[in-house]
């Protein structure tokens, strides 16, 4: 199983919706309880996001796959949780 890294920023609506849409995910499927979430806020870390290629929060990346990057629905933070159980 993989972690999810997870780029964001603290004000952004978007973020602020993927993070009930993760709490929503994992209560449907409790086989994602265990999925590591690795949030890294971008203004605070900028020398980690510029390792990483997205233009837009939130974003989602399985170890160098990105998964997903902007608004976010439930089966985008699906796809990443599914993602992240079957990588290594």
């Amino acid at each position: 199983m993989a972690q999810i890294t997870y780029f964001f920023l603290s004000k952004c609506i978007y973020c602020s919706k993927a993070d009930r849409i993760i709490r929503l995910v994992k209560e449907k499927h409790p086989e994602f309880k265990e999925v590591k979430i690795k949030k890294i806020e971008e203004s605070l870390h900028p020398e980690i996001a510029d390792q990483y290629d997205y233009q837009l929060v939130p974003c989602f990346y399985v170890n160098d796959k990105k998964i997903f990057e902007g608004a976010p629905t439930e089966e985008k933070v699906y796809e990443a949780f599914a993602e992240a159980l079957k990588a290594e």
